[in-house]
C-alpha cells in the first residue's frame, strides 16, 4: 500500500542518514533531495485515503506513486547492500566491483520528480480538487435491510438492552451497542425498538441511520418528521433553525431515539446538542463498530458488546434461511449444514448470505460438500454486499492503522497470533510512527488496542496481568485481509499453490510472500528473491531443510526486512549478510549463535529455538544498536566484551540502550561486564543452576548485578538441576528483598524448591504486582502468610507444591484481583481469608484436591471460581 511504502522509505532513508552515514556518503544530496519528494507524496496519499476507492484515476495515479516508491526503495536498499559488502573487501575488489549507484539515485529522484509533476497537476485542477477532498453533505448511504423474521440468538440480548432502557434513572442515558460489522447490531436493536413494552414506555420513538458520510440536516430532519409527523417545509431553514425546531418538541415528552451506525466521536458530538435532557427518563441507543465512540457518548455506562452466534444458534439461523416454513432438512444435509455454519464462525451476515448460496441449486448433498469445503470463498465470491459491509470499516481507518489490520492476513485463517510477534513485527515493518517518548512497542499496543476497539480484532487470550497475550481476525475479514492486500500488492499468499505455478508470482509486485505449505518445494524452486521484503512461513507442520539449499536460502533474498520460518528446521544456523534485516526466527538444532550475526546491523529482534538445553553467543551483541529483542528457548552463554570495549559509561559506543528483552540467559552470564551493557533492560529470564547465581564471593554475587538494573519490570528465575539429583540444586534461600530491582512489577520462579518461609522476601516487594510460581518453585507443608505482605500483589499463581495447609487472612492481600492453583493436589483447604479478599474476582482451582475445591465454595462471595476439570468436585 502506497501509504506504507512512502511512510517506510522516509524512516529507512531517515535511518540511514543517522546511523550509517558513512555508507551513503557520496551520495547524501540525492538521498536528501529523495526524502524531499517523498514528503509531498506521502501527503497526497494520506490526503486520498478515503477518496482513492471512489475515484478511478486517484486510486491509478496512488498506484503509479506506489510503483515508483518500490522502484527508489529497491535502488537505496541494493546501493546499502552493497555498498556494505563493498566496505568489508580489500581496496582492489572495491576497484572491480564498484556500480555506479548515484546515477541511479539520481535517476529515480527524477522519476519521483515527475510524479511530484504531475501530483501538483492534479492540485491545481480545481474541479477534480473539489471533487476529491471536499466532504458532500449531501451524500448519505441507504441503511441496511433488516429483517425481522427468523431473528436467532438475540432473546437474551434483548432482554438486557430492554433492561437498560427502562432502567429506573431519570437521567438522560445513551445506551450503545457495539460489535463488528454484520454481526446484527442493526438487527438487535430493530427488535428492541419493536417490543411492545418499549413502545409503551416511550411514546416519543425516531430510528435514524447515520453511517460514515452522513448530513445534520437530513438527520435533525428524519428526527424531527417522526416526533411531530408533520411534513414541515424545512428547505429554507439553516441546520440550526432545524436543531433548535427539533430540540423544542423533543422538551415535551419522554423519548427514545436510536442513532444507527455512528462512525466517529466527531458524528456523536455533532448530533448530541439537539437531545435535551428533562430527567424524565429519555434514552439514546447508539450502534457503533467503534467502542471508543460509545465510551466517548456515554462515560458512566460501558456499551453492550454484542457476541457471535453460538454453534447450535448458527445451524438454526442457516436452516430457517434455507428452508421456508413447512419444510425440514433432511439429517443428511443437517450434518453438512452445521459444518458449514460452523465455518460462518459465528456471524449472522455470512450464514444468511451463505444461505442464499445454498437456496440457489437443487439441495443435494454434491453441492453442498462443495460449499462446505470453501465456505469463505463462496461467500467473497457471491456476495459483493458481505465484502463491502466489511470493506467499511477497512476503508474508514487511519492511514496507518490500514498497513497493521492488513498484516493479520499473512497469518493462516484461525491462527492464534501472539501479540508480542505481531507487535515486533509490525515494528520491524515500519508501520509503526513513534510519538513523543513512547517506546515503539508501546505505539504498536496502541494501534492494537484501536483495532480490538474497532471491533476488526478479537483478543483470544489474556497475560496474567490482564495485558493482551494472543489475538485473531475473523475469517470473513481474513479473506477481506488477502483480497484487499493482493489488490494494493501488499502481501501475496501463495498457501496450497502448485510448484508449476510459483513462476507466475512476480517478486517485484510482491513485497511479502507468506508460504504456509509446501514450503520447501517453493523454497526448491529457487524464485527471484530480488524485491523481497518479508518471507513469512506459519505452517502447521515442521519441514527440515535440505543442507543444499542453505547457501541459497535466506543469502538470496539480500533485502529482507522480516524473515520468519520458524515451521523451517535448519540443520546449522545460515551464514548470511542480510543487512536490511529488522527481525529473524529461526528453528533448528543451534548450539551456536555465530559471528556473522554481529554484521545484522538492523536488526531489532532476534528469535531462536533450539532443542539444545544451551546455546554459545558468538556474535558481538553490544555492536547491535538497534537490537531491542532477544528471545532464546536455550540459556544463552554470552561473551564477555573484549578489552578494548572495557569502559562501562552511558557513552560507550558497545553499551546497547535499545536493548530491553533478553529471554533466557545463562546465570554465568550475568556478570558486571555484560549486565552493564544493558542498562535499560526490562524483560530479563535467567535459565540454569541458581546457586551459581546466588553465590556470594568476596561479599557480593552476581545477582548484585540484577540490582544494578534499574529498568527492570520483569524477572523469570528458572532453576535447572539437570544432571544432578533434584535435591542437589535446591536453593537455600532468596537475595533480600531490596536486592531485587527496584521496578519490579512481575516475577516469576520455578524449580528453585524453596522453604515456603522465604515467601516472605517476596511478600515485602513494594511495587510487585504478578507472581508467577511455576512447579516446585516452593515446597513444604505449610504456609503462613505474614501481616502487611504483598501489598501491590494483583495476580498470584502456584503450580505443583506439596503445600498441605495455607494460612492466610483478608487484609494479607489488599489488592489481589486473580488467584490461580494448578497441581496443588495435597491442599486440604483455602485459606479462611479468601472470602474477605473485597478486590478479588477470580480464583481458579486447576487439578486440586477435591477438599480444597468444596471450601473455596463455602468462601465463595464475589469471587467467580473457575474449576478444572468441571467435574473435579466428584473426584477424590
Amino acid at each position: 500500500m502506497a501509504d506504507a511504502a512512502v511512510e517506510f522509505l522516509l524512516g529507512n532513508l531517515k535511518q540511514l542518514l543517522v546511523y550509517n552515514a558513512n555508507l551513503i556518503s557520496s551520495v547524501k544530496d540525492q538521498v536528501d533531495s529523495l526524502c524531499n519528494d517523498l514528503r509531498l507524496l506521502a501527503a497526497f496519499v494520506k490526503e486520498t485515503t478515503e477518496s482513492r476507492s471512489k475515484h478511478a484515476i486517484v486510486k491509478e495515479l496512488v498506484r503509479r506513486i506506489r510503483i515508483e516508491v518500490y522502484k527508489a526503495e529497491d535502488i537505496v536498499d541494493m546501493y546499502v547492500f552493497h555498498a556494505s559488502i563493498q566496505k568489508s573487501r580489500s581496496s582492489f575488489e572495491r576497484a572491480i566491483h564498484f556500480t555506479d549507484y548515484p546515477l541511479k539515485l539520481r535517476t529515480v529522484g527524477k522519476e519521483i520528480e515527475d510524479i511530484r509533476r504531475r501530483v501538483k497537476e492534479i492540485y491545481d485542477n480545481k474541479l477534480f480538487a473539489n471533487e476529491v477532498f471536499r466532504k458532500t453533505e449531501s451524500f448519505t448511504r441507504s441503511p441496511p435491510s433488516v429483517e425481522e423474521e427468523n431473528v436467532v440468538g438475540f432473546e437474551k440480548e434483548a432482554e438486557n438492552v430492554v433492561g437498560f432502557l427502562k432502567a429506573e434513572t431519570e437521567e438522560l442515558e445513551v445506551i450503545s451497542v457495539v460489535g463488528m460489522g454484520g454481526l446484527g447490531k442493526t438487527t438487535l436493536v430493530k427488535k428492541v425498538f419493536n417490543d411492545s413494552s418499549i413502545q409503551y414506555e416511550f411514546f416519543i420513538r425516531s430510528w435514524v441511520y447515520v453511517s460514515q458520510v452522513y448530513s445534520r440536516r437530513e438527520v435533525f430532519s428524519k428526527i424531527l418528521y417522526d416526533v411531530t409527523r408533520e411534513n414541515k417545509d424545512t428547505s429554507k431553514w439553516s441546520v440550526d433553525t432545524i436543531a433548535e425546531e427539533l430540540h423544542r418538541q423533543l422538551k415535551d415528552g419522554r423519548y427514545l431515539i436510536v442513532l444507527d451506525d455512528v462512525w466517529t466521536k466527531t458524528a456523536w458530538n455533532d448530533l448530541k446538542m439537539v437531545f435535551p435532557n428533562t430527567k424524565n427518563g429519555s434514552r439514546i441507543l447508539l450502534t457503533s463498530r467503534n467502542k471508543d465512540v460509545a465510551l466517548h457518548a456515554n462515560t458512566n455506562l460501558p456499551p453492550y458488546q454484542l457476541r457471535f452466534l453460538t454453534d447450535e444458534e448458527s445451524w438454526e439461523l442457516l436452516e430457517k434461511k434455507v428452508f421456508p416454513k413447512g419444510s425440514r432438512c433432511s439429517s443428511e444435509l443437517e450434518i453438512l449444514g452445521k459444518e458449514i455454519a460452523k465455518k460462518c464462525y459465528g456471524l449472522p451476515l455470512a450464514l444468511v448470505v451463505i444461505a442464499g448460496i445454498l437456496r440457489k441449486k437443487d439441495k443435494t448433498r454434491g453441492w453442498w460438500e462443495k460449499v462446505k469445503e470453501k465456505v469463505g470463498t463462496y461467500v467473497a465470491m457471491e456476495s459483493e454486499q458481505c465484502m463491502d459491509v466489511l470493506a467499511l470499516s477497512y476503508n474508514h481507518l487511519p492511514y496507518d492503522l490500514k498497513a497493521c489490520f492488513l498484516y493479520f492476513g499473512v497469518f493462516p485463517e484461525d491462527f492464534e497470533i501472539p501479540v508480542w510477534k505481531l507487535i515486533h513485527i509490525w515494528v520491524a515493518e515500519g508501520f509503526i510512527q513513534r510519538i513523543g517518548d513512547a517506546s515503539p512497542e508501546e505505539m504498536a499496543e496502541e494501534n492494537l488496542q484501536d483495532l480490538v476497539d474497532r471491533n476488526l480484532v478479537l483478543v483470544e487470550k489474556r497475560k496474567a496481568d490482564g495485558g493482551m497475550k494472543t489475538c485473531r481476525i475473523h475469517d470473513m475479514l481474513h479473506d477481506m485481509c488477502i483480497r484487499q492486500a493482493e489488490e494494493e500488492n501488499f502481501f501475496k499468499d501463495i498457501k496450497g499453490l502448485e510448484p508449476s505455478s510459483y513462476v507466475s508470482i512476480d517478486p517485484n509486485v510482491f513485497r511479502r510472500l507468506c508460504v504456509h505449505s509446501r514450503v520447501i518445494d517453493y523454497i526448491s524452486s529457487k524464485p527471484d528473491a530480488s524485491h523481497v521484503r518479508s518471507f513469512l512461513c506459519y505452517s502447521k507442520e515442521e519441514k527440515a531443510l535440505p543442507n543444499d539449499l542453505i547457501t541459497y536460502f535466506p543469502g538470496s533474498f539480500k533485502l529482507l526486512r522480516v524473515l520468519d520460518v520458524r515451521s523451517i528446521n535448519f540443520p546449522r544456523f545460515p551464514n548470511i549478510q542480510l543487512v536490511h534485516l529488522r527481525y529473524i526466527a529461526l528453528v533448528g538444532n543451534f548450539k551456536v549463535l555465530p559471528s556473522a550475526i554481529s554484521n545484522l546491523w538492523n536488526l531489532q529482534t532476534l528469535v531462536v529455538e533450539t532443542s539444545s538445553r544451551s546455546i554459545t553467543v558468538q556474535a558481538d551483541l553490544w555492536k547491535l544498536l538497534q537490537l531491542r529483542h532477544v528471545y532464546t528457548s536455550a540459556a544463552s552463554d554470552l561473551p564477555t566484551p573484549s578489552s578494548k570495549s572495557s569502559r562501562k559509561t552511558v557513552t560507550d559506543p558497545l553499551v546497547n540502550e535499545n536493548l530491553i528483552t533478553m529471554s533466557k540467559v545463562s546465570p554465568s552470564s550475568c556478570t558486571d561486564v555484560i549486565l552493564t551493557r544493558t542498562p535499560n533492560l526490562q524483560k530479563l529470564g535467567v535459565r540454569g543452576k541458581l546457586l551459581l547465581l546466588l553465590e556470594e564471593k568476596k561479599g557480593s554475587c552476581k545477582f548484585d548485578n540484577i540490582t544494578r538494573l534499574t529498568h527492570l519490570e520483569n524477572l523469570k528465575l528458572s532453576n535447572d538441576t539437570y544432571p544432578t539429583p533434584p535435591l542437589d540444586g535446591k536453593l537455600r534461600a532468596l537475595p533480600e528483598w531490596y536486592k531485587f530491582p527496584s521496578k519490579l512489577k512481575k516475577l516469576t520462579l520455578s524449580d528453585t524448591m524453596l522453604d515456603w518461609e522465604h515467601m516472605s522476601v517476596l511478600g515485602k516487594l513494594r511495587g510487585l504486582e504478578v507472581l508467577k510460581l511455576g512447579d516446585n518453585s516452593f515446597m513444604g507443608e505449610r504456609w503462613v502468610t505474614p501481616d502487611g505482605s504483598f501489598i501491590q500483589l494483583r495476580v498470584l499463581q502456584i503450580g505443583k507444591t506439596d503445600l498441605v495447609h495455607w494460612e492466610a487472612s483478608g487484609n494479607q492481600f489488599p489488592q489481589l484481583q486473580r488467584l490461580s492453583l494448578k497441581h496443588c493436589e495435597q491442599l486440604e483447604a483455602m485459606p479462611s481469608g479468601l472470602g474477605d479478599m473485597s478486590t478479588l474476582q477470580v480464583v481458579e482451582l486447576s487439578w486440586i484436591c477435591r477438599s480444597a475445591v468444596a471450601s473455596a465454595r463455602l468462601l465463595q462471595k464475589n469471587f467467580k471460581l473457575l474449576v478444572f476439570p468441571p467435574d473435579q468436585e466428584n473426584q477424590s
